[in-house]
Formats: structure tokens, C-alpha cells, sequence
């Protein structure tokens, strides 16, 4: 996954749309969406993430999807819908557990276990604060085209660039317009940016290595991307993901992260496993589109 996928065609409507799985029986439907001009056929494990929310949320109405953690076993290709199956824990009046599995062509791809719950009133309440960055205003607006979505780095002109060193922490506003006024649309989309910037998080830290190299001479992918969705759940600005590499060696590395409204309200953190490895050489003979 880089972080510069050319998403000309993609629009924020379009997007919600892929998140919206349909019913089929027991289990739900999911499209793929278009491939980049790029011609790059993997799709993203947050946007089957994302849908794995959705679905859930669809199955148990009355709850609110409070934290889900994807393993991201196989690539998902562009083409083939996505099959979605809800595998219930356990379902109670104020929780309920489930386990979804993707599947393509009949092969299990990602796993994701989802918890939902009832909110309820305070016993206690606190959060970590906003980190102290530049207003969007003053941030550098970044090459990442999707119609109905605009973003923002705070010190960081381009985020692909081997050249752009600096500690491993990256800060990005991010705006939607329209933002999605149904709760599982809205955890979704917010879900789905989590697995965009962590690998170059990781990368910013160490000089002449950057994602601009992914798939060409390194090979990068999220592994895992585990979310917690903190009640109550809006915004209506814009909002600032932070994200910090505290770890990388024997191939991974570990990226934590928060999600911050403008007014400073936490209201999501987020955790990535991403493999960041040496592309071997009998990897050249695969397709660069069809690579991790």
C-alpha cells in the first residue's frame, strides 16, 4: 500500500457506497470499487475493514460498533465482490461480539473481530489531548485526490519522499464533505484512513527509505489495524490523525494512533502491525499492481 494510490476516479460518495454491504442471506455483499490509474489491483484492508463494520453494525441494529481489529491474511484484488459472513460470539442486551470473515473466489482473505455494545451514561470521562500542531490552515496540502476529501500534513511536504527525515510521528487533517450522518458510515470512514500513513510514519524516521519505494524494491503491507470508536461519535470539522512509530525491526513495525476532531475531542485511537521487509528477488517475476 502506498500513500499516493492515483485515486482521480474515487469520490467520498463512491467510497461510502463500497462501505454500505449488502444483505445476501446470511451473510453480506461487498464491491471492490475501480482500480487506480496506476493499474494497482489490490484493494486497501481498510476499505474490507470498513465494510466489515458496516455489516456488523447492519446485524445488530440497536448497538454501536465500539472497537474492531482486522488481520489481513491475503490480498483482496480488484474485480470479484466480496463476501462478508457474520459469525456471532455472542449477542446480549447490552453487548454483542462477531467475527467476520472476507472472503474472494472462495478464498478467506481478512478476518475481523468486532464489539458492539449499548452505550452508557458517564461514570468517569477523560481523553488525551489534542497534540499541539498546526491549524490546517497552516499545514501542507497533500497530493492524495478524492473528490469530497482533503488533506493536510503538518510538517511534511511529501510523505513518499526517502528524503523527508524526520522523528517517526506524522500528524494529518483530514476534511470530508459531506460527512456521513449515519454512525456505521461515519466509524467507517473513519476506519478506513487508519492504514494510509502508518507505514510511512515508520519510514520518516530513517533517511533514503521511503513508501515512494513500496512494491518497487521493499516490500510494505498492513498486516493488522486494530480501531476503538470512543462514544459519542461526531464531527462536523476537521479532523487530525496522529500517528506514532514506536517500534520496527525483523521486518514489522508497530504504529499507534489517535483521531482527534478540530475542537479537540478524542474520538477514535487506532493500532497498525505493518510488514516492512526487503523485496526478494523472485518477487520481480510478480506483477508490480498484484504485489503486498
Amino acid at each position: 500500500m502506498t500513500t499516493q494510490p492515483d485515486q482521480s476516479q474515487w469520490t467520498l460518495a463512491g467510497l461510502l457506497e463500497l462501505f454500505d454491504v449488502e444483505p445476501d442471506g446470511d451473510r453480506f455483499i461487498g464491491q471492490t470499487g475501480l482500480a487506480g490509474a496506476d493499474e494497482r489491483q489490490v484493494v486497501e484492508g481498510t476499505q474490507v475493514l470498513a465494510q466489515a463494520i458496516v455489516a456488523v453494525a447492519k446485524r445488530f441494529p440497536e448497538k454501536s460498533v465500539r472497537s474492531a481489529t482486522a488481520v489481513f491474511a491475503r490480498a483482496v484484488l480488484v474485480g470479484p465482490p466480496v463476501e462478508l459472513t457474520v459469525d456471532v460470539v455472542a449477542e446480549g442486551r447490552t453487548t454483542a461480539t462477531a467475527v467476520v470473515s472476507a472472503s474472494q473466489n472462495g478464498k478467506r482473505c481478512i478476518t475481523a473481530t468486532v464489539f458492539t455494545d449499548v452505550p452508557s451514561a458517564d461514570v468517569i470521562r477523560h481523553h488525551l489531548p489534542r497534540p499541539d500542531v498546526t491549524a490546517p490552515a497552516d499545514a501542507n496540502p497533500a497530493d492524495m485526490p478524492m473528490v469530497g476529501r482533503e488533506m493536510r500534513l503538518v510538517d511534511v511536504v511529501d510523505v513518499n519522499s526517502p528524503d523527508e527525515v524526520g522523528p517517526p510521528e506524522l500528524h494529518a487533517w483530514l476534511h470530508y464533505d459531506p460527512v456521513p450522518t449515519r454512525d456505521d458510515l461515519a466509524k467507517a470512514l473513519i476506519a478506513y484512513f487508519t492504514g494510509h500513513l502508518g507505514i510511512s510514519t515508520t519510514m520518516r524516521a530513517h533517511e533514503g527509505i521511503g513508501t515512494a519505494q513500496a512494491h518497487l524494491t521493499v516490500s510494505t503491507a498492513p498486516m493488522t489495524i486494530g480501531v476503538s470508536f470512543h462514544e459519542p461519535f461526531t464531527w462536523s470539522d476537521w479532523l487530525l490523525y496522529g500517528h506514532e512509530s514506536t517500534q520496527v525491526g525483523a521486518g514489522m513495525s508497530y504504529i499507534r494512533g489517535t483521531v482527534h476532531t478540530e475542537a479537540g475531542e478524542l474520538i477514535a485511537s487506532f493500532a497498525q502491525d505493518a510488514m516492512i521487509r526487503p523485496l526478494r528477488t523472485t518477487d520481480t517475476s510478480i506483477d508490480a499492481s498484484a504485489r503486498l
